[in-house]
């Protein structure tokens, strides 16, 4: 009942609040008659009296009062929602949702947003941080509008742009007998018994780096998982063991290793659903970060 009700509200209100059929028909733009019997029809399917007729004049029956009420409210929060998309939409002053994964966090989101909102300073930006398997969900479900992650999915309906690689060092504590002192490239092999700290599955380097311990001829022996990499960096400088994390500024008691054979690297981009219709303010920051990303995550 509810669905055939909706489009006959706006009409309703309007006799409500003017009392007059007439008067009612001109304030909305309708013909008196086709307004009419629309009022007419509403009481049938509703198989109440909404008003009460004296002549000319109309007032409302106890079951118009309380129709007007519930009419009114849904009028409203109606209104309230098509104000809001239609600021969503503004392309000056809309609103456009990034998603991204926790480790671009520290720098190049940030470096990226100051940049955007320099270009762009109405534009209102909604930040959704966390690990890989969400934010692509957040995508399909059409809570985020485009997400900076890796890997990039290869599936219908997303539509994946490649930004710029990155470089993953091997952790280890401050004193390992692999922190020599030098930057030459440490075998991956060289840390196949020991202890490792791993991001926990759905994280999106949770794959990646036990595909390059595979390639190196080992199976890491987890000793913690979690899916903060900040929190992995301070387990390695606690001595509980060795990671493979993208590169970060210094960290007390943790030496950052380049690693070869083989050499992780791992591809940072843009994801955006296929074969929507984007706002502005989506199409903008889109735009921004095809031009501007690949640089600030170079980098990272």
């Amino acid at each position: 009942m509810h669905e055939m009700l909706a489009p006959r509200l706006h009409q309703f209100v309007a006799v409500a609040r003017a009392e007059h059929m007439t008067r009612a028909a001109v304030r909305i733009g309708v013909p008196q008659p086709t307004l009419s019997r629309a009022m007419t029809r509403l009481e049938a399917d509703l198989g109440v009296a909404l008003f009460a007729r004296s002549g000319r004049a109309i007032r409302l029956t106890a079951a118009g009062r309380t129709l007007l009420a519930g009419a009114e409210t849904a009028l409203a929060e109606l209104a309230a929602a098509t104000d809001e998309l239609t600021g969503d939409t503004d392309p000056a002053h809309g609103r456009v949702t990034l998603g991204f994964l926790s480790t671009l966090g520290t720098d190049a989101v940030p470096r990226l947003l100051r940049a955007f909102r320099d270009a762009h300073p109405g534009i209102r930006i909604e930040l959704l941080q966390g690990r890989h398997a969400v934010l692509l969900d957040r995508l399909r479900d059409g809570v985020a509008d485009l997400v900076l992650t890796s890997p990039l999915p290869d599936e219908p309906g997303l539509v994946a742009t490649a930004l710029a690689e990155e470089e993953v060092r091997l952790a280890v504590p401050s004193g390992h007998r692999l922190d020599r002192g030098d930057a030459r490239p440490v075998p991956l092999a060289e840390v196949a018994g020991e202890p490792f700290l791993a991001f926990a599955p759905g994280y999106g380097l949770r794959t990646p780096v036990l595909g390059w311990c595979r390639a190196a001829g080992f199976g890491p022996r987890i000793a913690f998982e979690g899916g903060d990499a900040a929190t992995l960096r301070g387990l390695v400088g606690a001595g509980l063991g060795v990671t493979l994390l993208p590169l970060a500024p210094d960290v007390p008691g943790v030496v950052q290793l380049p690693v070869r054979d083989p050499r992780p690297v791992r591809t940072l981009g843009m994801v955006h659903r296929g074969g929507d219709s984007p706002t502005p303010p989506v199409r903008a920051l889109r735009a921004f970060v095809a031009a501007r990303a690949p640089a600030v995550l170079a980098h990272a």
